[in-house]
């Protein structure tokens, strides 16, 4: 089990019938209770979790954490995402061939530590970031910087100053939205560089620990238990306005719901449209949501010899039931779409060809020449509507002949097998990492090496979907200048992707989040770390 050891154990910190029920499901009996006011209780569905590490964090739940508590050169703003403001950057300039970008940061800065934020700090931090090449370097690596260059293309200039050069002439706003990505995390040099390993960059230390500089800082996380937050008193901007926050893995909707109604949660966030229409009445009780970036998919791997027929492809597309869902389990938490670029960004088609059409899907299992069908297996996600929607495409495919065994697994678990490619049908989520179309089109339309060993692993490389002339249309995009031309390259690239990929878009989610009327100021972000719980407070 994962977890960060600390001087004081958060059970300390909160009153004893509190923390009977946030131990319940480990073996405690619940204890009804209010949640102390000077801490936040947060019940949500955290198993996708895999480390603390922002070089290495890449799951939606992780997301949300590395916002609270790192702080990056540039913030998105979440009132308009189309904007960016400064974190710990107090202003920056482009060169005029665009391939230089100079960051000023703001005086007097310090980590949690106490150590000062300098541009060493944030060189380092991106440096840092290259070299250990984990799942989200791509999205500084795609500017051109190497484990080899990047100490000569990411420099500390004076003690507030850093310069990032990039290779190619990229749309500026581009750059910037992707320093505004957890990669980006500014960590702690000094004390990352004292707790390193045979020349690991601490990586061994901080996938378990903390170095930051945000609102909050981790101060214990036990895996598929709990992640708790404290305030962070050497924190540059406003201060949280409550002292803790207390994240506790609770994987049933339902028991989320409860923990609500009962006052020992003051947030709930994976409620079901039943659970949402339940809490409905309730006088104590208030929702708020909002669109998110974040898909959700089915994926077939094409090292799968059945899976990689053309036809076996477009045949799954048609047989899910996307009406239906909508109507049930996705009702208020999610809007049908078919396109990997979510609704918000720029360019986004919402063309939405396909419906449920079983003698459509028989008629193409045919073609492939599987007209007695096949069996194939199905990674899941045990959290709904993830579950709900796997059963579901299961019975519909069954009526296609095709019999799909699900293997159910939390989070990390299926994570792990589906990026190792060894899955052969996977339900998944992505979550934008900043706001610009390329966040999306690089992961499901671009795939510029489809070897096992590839540095670069994409949705569209986990799903063995080798695509060289898509990726080439994906690295044109980027670098386009007109807003107009650009939307319009994104809308062809997302039809040939319908036609052709192994992947169907089901839907975007609507993030619901439930809490308790006592709680104040709680917005959902548009990405998985713009929801910032230290703007939140309690009456």
């Amino acid at each position: 089990m994962s977890h960060v050891t600390l001087a004081r154990p958060v059970g300390r910190l909160l009153r004893a019938a509190t923390l009977a029920t946030l131990l319940a499901g480990t073996g405690a009996a619940a204890v009804l209770a209010a949640t102390p006011k000077d801490t936040l209780v947060v019940a949500w569905a955290i198993d996708d979790i895999i480390t603390m590490d922002p070089a290495e964090s890449f799951e939606i739940s992780a997301g949300e954490i590395m916002g609270n508590t790192y702080d990056r050169l540039v913030r998105l703003n979440i009132e308009d995402p189309s904007k960016l403001y400064g974190d710990i950057a107090q202003s920056w300039t482009v060169s005029e061939d665009a391939k230089l970008y100079t960051f000023k940061l703001k005086p007097n800065l310090k980590f949690a530590s106490g150590n000062p934020i300098t541009a060493e700090d944030v060189a380092y931090s991106f440096q840092r970031a290259v070299k250990l090449d984990k799942s989200p370097a791509f999205i500084l690596t795609q500017f051109g910087l190497t484990k080899d260059n990047v100490e000569q293309k990411v420099k500390a200039v004076d003690p507030t100053t850093v310069t990032l050069e990039v290779d190619k002439p990229y749309a500026p706003t581009l750059v910037l939205n992707c320093l505004s990505a957890n990669i980006a995390a500014i960590v702690d040099k000094k004390l990352v560089e004292s707790k390193a390993q045979n020349g690991d960059m601490g990586y061994g230390w901080l996938k378990t620990n903390y170095a930051g500089s945000g609102p909050y800082k981790i101060r214990e996380w036990r895996a598929n238990e709990i992640l708790a937050l404290e305030r962070n008193d050497n924190y540059h901007g406003e201060k949280p306005k409550l002292p803790r926050v207390i994240y506790r893995h609770v994987k049933e909707a339902a028991t989320q719901r409860l923990l609500l109604e009962k006052g020992d949660a003051d947030i709930a966030r994976n409620l079901t449209p039943q659970d949402l229409q339940a809490l409905a009445a309730s006088k104590d009780i208030k929702t708020t949501d909002r669109p998110k970036g974040t898909v959700y998919y089915i994926s077939l791997n094409q090292k799968n010899g059945t899976l990689a027929k053309p036809e076996v492809r477009q045949a799954f597309k048609y047989l899910i039931d996307y009406d239906g869902l909508g109507k049930t389990l996705l009702k208020d938490i999610g809007i049908v779409h078919q396109n990997f670029l979510p609704v918000g960004l720029l360019g986004a088609s919402t063309d939405a060809p396909f419906k449920l059409d079983v003698d459509k899907a028989k008629e193409l299992l045919a073609k492939a020449g599987l007209s007695n069908g096949f069996k194939v297996t199905m990674d899941v996600r045990t959290v709904q509507p993830v579950q709900g929607i796997a059963e579901n495409i299961q019975q519909t495919a069954k009526r296609a002949g095709i019999d799909i065994e699900i293997i159910p697994g939390d989070g990390r678990q299926t994570l792990t097998k589906y990026r190792a490619r060894n899955h052969d049908i996977y339900i998944g989520q992505w979550g934008a990492d900043y706001w610009d179309p390329h966040t999306n089109a690089d992961t499901f339309a671009r795939n510029p090496n489809n070897a096992d060993d590839a540095a670069t692993k994409p949705v569209a490389w986990r799903n063995a979907w080798d695509i060289p002339e898509l990726t080439k249309q994906t690295d044109a995009a980027v670098l386009e200048r007109d807003a107009e031309k650009r939307a319009e390259m994104y809308k062809k690239i997302q039809a040939e992707f319908r036609d052709t990929s192994p992947i169907a878009i089901i839907y975007q989610m609507n993030e619901v989040a439930a809490y308790r009327t006592n709680v104040e100021g709680l917005r959902v972000g548009v990405t998985s770390d713009t929801t910032y719980m230290f703007n939140v407070s309690k009456k």
